[in-house]
């Protein structure tokens, strides 16, 4: 069996990295266990809802990782059956619900993605991963409504986005009033003594705590890590904010799009999705140009994920594009067999552009690049000429082969 740690030191790290917003019941009794030398069971879930996990994720993942480094045991449970019911957190709409095949095929992804950030083979104390299909499937009715008698329907009412759905006259689905009861029995399935959660999960981490409470006889210590934003205008990162950044980018595309992150989400982004101690990172974040700490987060971050190698040839190969305004090394070649096609044709042919408004808003914004001139007309036809150079935005380049 292996020791547990109770360094006040590596404890301090993480508990006061400023990753977490809250740990319930209180700060101190969950850190009073921590030094306790007690061997405690944590636990994240996710639903496999889309194909990649974002650096959202990832944060949570690592506070995961450093309990366990602490000899904890940690579980990273795969909700395979929440996931095809759909959470309603912040949504003003049911979710769609998901096939057993989607949520299979994502969720093989999500563990590739992360097996450099939880360590699953570790021979004395590796990360587990359980489904929590394992004992959701098995329940039969009877179980559910017991289950059920344990809160009201003014408890599930308090959730914000339920509030706001009745206020909007939006429907409300039965099935969603039940997933804060399933993924409180994910919990007493396990036994666990944590649950790590973003903020937006309190509301169904605390049913859980409820549910151990009352069928376990145990209290549950919940720990909501911050959502990670910027902290000069509070936008959260998200793909719908243009600011999403995703596990399964590779290493130029990763490196490019933390470059491209407003610099109020360089230390967020340092504390929820590196290990940099915090007296470095706050020595990073006095330098004179934004741009060397963003630099040096964005190099962190892909050798994370893609080895220190790969990491440094991204970071050459973005300089070459933008501070040396040289082409990438590698340009991906289409292969056209047309003379002539209409700009906005030639951008959705290449793939640069989903749509023809998307390819139109893409010229109007003067982000559209042919041999380094600028299009401004989405109406022209275009000469196709062979190793022509189509360029859109800063980063996305396109050779035509004839």
């Amino acid at each position: 069996m292996n020791k547990i740690n109770t360094d006040s030191k590596q404890i301090d790290e993480i508990l006061n990295r400023g990753t977490i917003m809250e740990i319930l019941p209180t700060s101190k009794e969950f850190r009073e266990k921590l030094t306790s030398g007690e061997k405690l069971r944590f636990y994240i879930g996710a639903d496999p809802t889309a194909k990649a996990l974002h650096l959202g994720h990832a944060q949570n993942l690592m506070i995961l990782e450093d309990f366990r480094k602490l000899g904890h045991e940690v579980i990273f449970l795969i909700g395979d059956f929440t996931g095809m019911i759909g959470d309603p957190t912040d949504k003003s709409a049911a979710r769609v619900r998901q096939t057993r095949e989607d949520v299979e095929n994502n969720f093989k992804e999500w563990l590739k993605q992360v097996k450099n950030i939880l360590s699953f083979e570790d021979k004395d104390n590796p990360v587990k991963v359980k489904y929590n299909s394992e004992w959701l499937s098995k329940l039969n009715f009877k179980q559910v409504i017991d289950l059920a008698s344990n809160f009201t329907v003014q408890q599930m009412l308090e959730r914000d986005m339920f509030q706001k759905r009745i206020n909007e006259n939006k429907p409300i689905h039965l099935h969603e009033f039940l997933y804060p009861l399933m993924q409180g029995y994910d919990s007493v399935a396990m036994a666990v003594d944590v649950e790590l959660c973003g903020s937006d999960q309190i509301f169904n981490a605390l049913a859980g705590r409820t549910l151990m409470q009352k069928l376990k006889n145990k209290n549950k210590f919940v720990i909501a890590a911050k959502l990670i934003a910027d902290e000069k205008t509070g936008m959260l990162m998200s793909k719908s904010n243009g600011t999403g950044i995703f596990l399964d980018l590779n290493p130029n595309d990763l490196f490019g799009a933390i470059m491209s992150q407003p610099d109020g989400m360089i230390k967020p982004l340092f504390l929820g999705c590196t290990r940099i101690y915090l007296i470095k990172i706050n020595k990073l974040m006095s330098l004179d140009n934004p741009r060397d700490a963003k630099a040096k987060l964005a190099r962190e971050i892909t050798a994370i994920y893609h080895g220190e190698d790969k990491a440094q040839k991204a970071e050459e190969e973005f300089n070459k594009i933008f501070r040396d305004k040289s082409k990438p090394t590698d340009i991906p070649e289409i292969k056209l067999s047309k003379k002539e096609c209409s700009l906005l044709e030639l951008l959705i042919e290449t793939k640069l552009a989903s749509s023809k408004s998307d390819a139109r808003r893409l010229v109007q914004q003067g982000g559209v690049r042919i041999d380094d001139v600028v299009q401004k007309d989405f109406e022209k036809e275009v000469e196709i000429k062979n190793e022509m150079i189509v360029q859109v935005g800063k980063r996305r380049f396109v050779k035509i082969v004839l």
